[in-house]
């Protein structure tokens, strides 16, 4: 996807092979900077710091990180050590262990001499899939856009957080059919959440709908009810950090409070994700997903940048207040219209997903 009309992904290898880039998500949209990844610990840090974020870039950047540590230290112990420091980076998004059990149980079953390479070429591999995953989720829902046109007037979609191109290796979940239906020439307007309080829709779902040049307007998140309420949104689209075999979905805190005002108003809700989101081992997201709880200091305090275009960080709330920060919520299955997937649509049910994906579900 393009960054001041030059296409980009969020992470890639260096010309030597071995190092990895990735782009630090934390200074968009006012600073572009790129960071290098060198060793294992890198990766981590950038998961943690959310330099990257989004369920399939951090399995992504996972791999790469696995392949990072084997590249200095192939042995059995280097890669128990580097599967573990990745997986306690973070703990909602289902596609790091996925892509970390990957890793590990090949490696483990590689011979030492050969292990580099393969990490490398497996990393890449699972880099590849994404995008195709992606581009063929942005096919299956455009259609659905397609199909939500009423009159003249252009198609009004509210989607929450980021799960744009920034989310993913390229393309995205959620705006991935945006993406696609615009391409096709469907006018298209975005309502962007500003998703509170790491304001990641405000931040970056609007510097990809600019980059694409695909009309939006950004609102306050409790605006959302109001505007189906009152006809100005045909339908929303969301992504997911980790969906259940029974289709509960966890995403971005927020995102259950649009599945009730959706449900309410008669708007179709999608959530849209790669099969590498579902997590096989359980059904009931309320109860079993991990919620994680991140730093109070994103709620107290918020970036921007002052009249001179320098970065600031302000403090919002009195000195004294102590405040929590959920970084996620669970849209259970029931307020689910569907799930836009790789393999197209079905029902947000155990039946429905495993009839897109009998061979995981086994």
């Amino acid at each position: 996807m393009k960054i001041n009309g030059r296409s980009y992904r969020t992470i890639w290898r260096d010309s030597d092979g071995r190092r990895v880039h990735v782009i630090d998500q934390t200074g968009l949209p006012h600073r572009f900077e790129t960071k290098t990844l060198a060793r294992c610990e890198d990766a981590a840090a950038a998961i943690r710091d959310m330099t990257v974020r989004g369920a399939p870039l951090i399995g992504v950047t996972g791999a790469y990180g696995m392949a990072l540590a084997v590249w200095r230290d192939p042995g059995d112990a280097a890669i128990e050590s580097a599967y573990a420091l990745l997986l306690a980076t973070r703990p909602t998004a289902v596609n790091l262990r996925w892509a970390l059990d990957r890793m590990r149980m090949l490696l483990l079953a590689t011979p030492v001499a050969e292990r580099a390479d393969r990490a490398y070429a497996e990393a890449a591999t699972i880099a590849e899939e994404d995008v195709a995953a992606c581009e063929a989720i942005g096919r299956s829902g455009a259609e659905l856009i397609h199909r939500a046109r009423r009159g003249d007037g252009p198609i009004n979609i509210l989607t929450h957080c980021n799960a744009g191109w920034l989310a993913t290796v390229d393309w995205g979940t959620a705006l991935a059919p945006i993406y696609a239906a615009a391409r096709e020439g469907a006018p298209i307007h975005v309502w962007v959440d500003e998703t509170r309080p790491r304001n990641q829709g405000a931040s970056l779902t609007a510097f990809e709908l600019l980059g694409e040049e695909i009309p939006h307007t950004v609102v306050a998140d409790n605006a959302g009810g109001h505007l189906m309420q009152h006809g100005l949104v045909d339908l929303v689209i969301v992504g997911s950090d980790r969906t259940t075999r029974a289709g509960d979905v966890c995403n971005k805190i927020g995102t259950y409070l649009k599945a009730l005002a959706a449900h309410d108003n008669d708007v179709p809700f999608y959530v849209a994700l790669p099969s590498s989101t579902v997590d096989w081992r359980i059904a009931d997201g309320v109860r079993d997903i991990p919620i994680e709880e991140r730093s109070a200091r994103e709620v107290t305090h918020i970036n921007g940048r002052n009249a001179d275009g320098a970065p600031i960080e302000i403090q919002l709330t009195p000195n004294g207040s102590p405040a929590r920060n959920f970084a996620f919520d669970v849209t259970p299955a029931r307020f689910v219209t569907g799930l836009i997937t790789e393999r197209g649509v079905c029902a947000a049910t155990e039946d429905g997903l495993k009839g897109l994906f009998p061979e995981l579900a086994s």
